[in-house]
């Protein structure tokens, strides 16, 4: 498809646009993509980056009229083997394979890198994309440290691309819906949000080293991290609860509903951040931690809380409840929500779907249109959400009480907790502003 470069005011106006009524208004002109039978111009041709999550992705996007997956990307190459057999099987053309990213970016006829990769490649792989004229969808957590938030948004801005971020519950109609109704003043006053999330994560046990797979490029899988060995319990899943790659439970689920709580609230940065956890349920080798609450204050008293167990699911808890001044209103996993009054009454309850498609739909309207919708959850809506989760590890890691300037979320008076706001690169993956 021919190059679509936005105008970097026409950019920002968009991307920076706010409120239930724009986001209702980007939703309904997404929501109702052309019928097959007619499919929408120009072709978009994407490359897939990381293939465990960016399988399902892979699928996703080869689904939607108009759209070729024309790469897929992998270290792994059993996984990009899966990924090519799973695709074909789907009625898709069979995409070009590679387990360098680089030469995606390098293919002038791709629009679009999707990074389905480890937390500690997003920035880094958002950021190239970009500078090669990519539009780019990220998965969640969009970073892995507050700094190259700051870049991918600079980014954005100065290559005038599409970014969107995978929080895709910003997609769900019913969600959509229900945060439409706390702005509208059904509850009055919101003033608090509290959010949780379970599961049942066996123990990663007592890893060792030893030799690579031969199907595993170890250097590439690295890329921007500085180098460790190969100890056999950290790939392909459990990086996440390492620091040096990954942000725990907090940033690998707990974004999801800390992004759906800062929406329904209307807040950004915080001006006190608290955490209180640790590694309770096993011990082994996992460095985040399994059991956290982690506390948000904010400006025009306003509090977030979110309480993870990533090892005990037992007992029941909703995934995000809003507290006005008069009544509450729940919303699940799956994107239903509930509305109730100050006597816990029901009023409203209705259906809804977590939006991944409809995500996926929105971010491929943006390329398309001459004037862009503003994105559900493009890069500068999505980066505080991700900040929160960093801000609530930072507190836990520093093992102090954070704050925080509340007009950007910047830490104060703490040098040793703020040196965590960025990290090292080795050497070649620096990250480029």
């Amino acid at each position: 498809m021919a190059r679509r470069r936005l105008g970097r005011r026409r950019f920002l106006g968009h991307a920076l646009v706010g409120g239930a009524g724009a986001i209702r208004s980007a939703h309904a002109a997404s929501a109702s993509p052309p019928g097959a039978e007619e499919a929408p111009s120009p072709r978009i041709a994407v490359g897939v980056m990381g293939l465990s999550r960016g399988r399902g992705l892979a699928l996703q996007f080869a689904a939607q009229p108009g759209v070729e997956v024309a790469w897929v990307c992998d270290v792994d190459t059993e996984r990009t083997g899966q990924a090519v057999r799973e695709l074909v099987a789907a009625g898709a053309r069979e995409p070009r394979v590679t387990g360098d990213f680089r030469r995606i970016l390098d293919d002038d006829a791709v629009d679009v890198l999707v990074c389905a990769a480890p937390n500690h490649w997003h920035a880094t792989a958002t950021v190239r994309g970009l500078e090669a004229g990519k539009h780019v969808y990220v998965e969640k957590p969009c970073c892995h440290t507050p700094a190259e938030g700051e870049v991918m948004i600079a980014a954005a801005r100065k290559h005038g691309r599409c970014v969107q971020v995978g929080t895709q519950r910003r997609s769900g109609a019913g969600i959509i819906e229900a945060i439409g109704l706390l702005h509208a003043g059904a509850i009055g006053r919101v003033y608090a949000a509290r959010a949780c999330y379970a599961s049942a994560r066996p123990s990663i046990g007592r890893g060792k080293p030893a030799a690579v797979p031969g199907n595993i490029d170890w250097e590439l899988w690295q890329g921007p991290a500085p180098r460790r060995e190969w100890i056999d319990n950290r790939v392909h899943y459990n990086w996440h609860w390492f620091w040096h790659w990954g942000n725990g439970e907090f940033g690998n689920n707990g974004v999801h509903t800390i992004d759906l709580c800062r929406w329904g609230l209307g807040v950004d940065f915080p001006e006190r951040v608290t955490s209180s956890g640790g590694r309770f349920a096993f011990e082994d080798d996992q460095e985040t931690p399994d059991t956290q609450v982690v506390s948000f204050r904010f400006p025009d008293r306003k509090l977030i809380t979110w309480e993870g167990r990533s090892c005990n699911r037992q007992g029941e808890d909703d995934f995000v409840t809003f507290h006005g001044e008069t009544g509450s209103l729940k919303i699940t996993d799956g994107g239903s929500f509930t509305l109730l009054d100050a006597k816990n009454a029901v009023v409203e309850s209705k259906e809804g779907t977590r939006g991944d498609v409809e995500h996926l739909v929105d971010f491929l309207g943006c390329i398309r249109a001459d004037t862009p919708p503003a994105l559900h959850a493009g890069i500068e809506t999505a980066w505080p959400s991700t900040l929160l989760c960093l801000l609530g590890n930072i507190a836990q890691r520093s093992g102090r009480t954070l704050a925080c300037d509340p007009t950007n979320g910047h830490i104060l008076g703490d040098a040793e907790a703020a040196a965590l706001w960025e990290r090292t690169y080795e050497r070649g993956w620096e990250l480029r502003s």
